[in-house]
């Protein structure tokens, strides 16, 4: 297909969807966002990686992981209209990433089925270079099927900017190291296990940067954890449930945010495609299920506040959509604004 839309500049708030392109997506998609309502109004897409997953913006350039095997990453100039491929995609040296962030001049990607966590160095032009380091889980869970071995999910680094946190489905356990700006290198610091079969997928820090959400892909609950940023430790503190007691059926958890205020946090849930509303205590240290609402569509697989934190965006991927929604900000609950189509979504960021 290659690269699509007008060519007029930017201006103004921008959002970029990533989308499967093996199963019928167009590759990343940019859009304006209208600032009063949220509405998207896409301008153009570029298919110049392969199943770009996940996204993560700095400053005129967009990077987004090629969930393949091997995996790769990408960098897109947003600068106009439609997201340009700058260069080659660059080798992650693991399999299928499904997540990235940047850290301290870094980028980092979390490959699931290779079980690993990859550290690449970004040039002055803001573009990936080749890995300076891989670090391997090691470990496996109560669930064979999806748990034979280590199955790393999400990567970002801590509010205190000190530590890298690395969420492994596969091994039932968070991973805290410490990247050396200097040299790419990435050290293991220290493992938090979570109960067997849970299953973590993404982690969301609350604003105080003292507590951490960690959203359970196996089992539909959020384990709440208190976060120790100068000893680099995470304690699990108990297990929330993110669907209505009595929901039959598979409920697989999939994306997590929370309120810039900490009032709320919100999750999206694959199966029953709905969008679970927590209520947060003042210090962060406990989690209410308040109330559920559907989705928009399908398959929710991932969950966007925009910058005003007032709007909430699903990336619907088996339904092929994107769906906003404005936040009650008294109850936290999302009401349904619009939608637009975007095949196979899996992802919105904004910038």
């Amino acid at each position: 297909m290659g690269d699509t839309g007008a060519v007029q500049g930017r201006s103004g708030l921008r959002a970029y969807i990533g989308s499967f392109t093996s199963v019928g997506g167009l590759g990343v998609l940019a859009a304006d966002v209208d600032p009063e309502t949220g509405a998207l109004t896409v301008t153009g897409a570029s298919d110049g990686v392969a199943d770009p997953s996940f996204l993560a913006l700095a400053g005129h350039v967009l990077h987004a992981v090629s969930e393949t095997e091997p995996g790769a990453v990408a960098a897109f100039d947003v600068t106009g209209p439609v997201p340009r491929p700058l260069g080659e995609p660059v080798p992650v040296d693991g399999a299928g990433p499904t997540h990235l962030a940047l850290a301290a001049g870094h980028l980092l990607t979390a490959n699931y089925t290779s079980g690993s966590v990859t550290v690449l160095p970004l040039g002055a032009d803001g573009t990936p270079r080749p890995a300076t380091a891989v670090l391997r889980h090691e470990g496996s869970g109560d669930v064979p099927e999806r748990q034979s071995g280590p199955h790393a999910h999400q990567v970002l680094p801590d509010p205190s900017g000190r530590w890298i946190v690395s969420v492994d489905l596969g091994t039932d356990s968070i991973r805290i190291c410490a990247l050396d700006p200097a040299t790419g290198a990435l050290t293991l610091h220290g493992e938090t296990a979570l109960r067997p079969g849970t299953g973590p997928r993404h982690l969301a820090f609350h604003p105080s940067g003292t507590h951490a959400y960690v959203l359970n892909e196996l089992e539909p609950t959020l384990t709440v954890c208190r976060w120790d940023a100068g000893a680099g430790v995470l304690e699990p503190l108990g297990e929330t449930p993110v669907v209505p007691e009595g929901t039959t059926g598979p409920s697989y958890p999939s994306g997590v945010v929370v309120a810039p205020d900490g009032r709320f946090l919100w999750a999206a849930v694959r199966g029953d495609d709905t969008l679970a509303v927590l209520a947060l205590d003042p210090d962060g240290a406990k989690a209410d299920l308040v109330a559920t609402v559907p989705c928009g569509g399908a398959w929710p697989r991932d969950l966007t506040l925009d910058p005003s934190g007032r709007r909430l965006y699903a990336a619907n991927e088996r339904s092929g959509d994107v769906t906003w929604f404005d936040l009650d900000p008294e109850t936290g609950v999302p009401v349904r604004a619009g939608a637009i189509e975007a095949p196979a979504a899996s992802c919105v960021v904004f910038g």
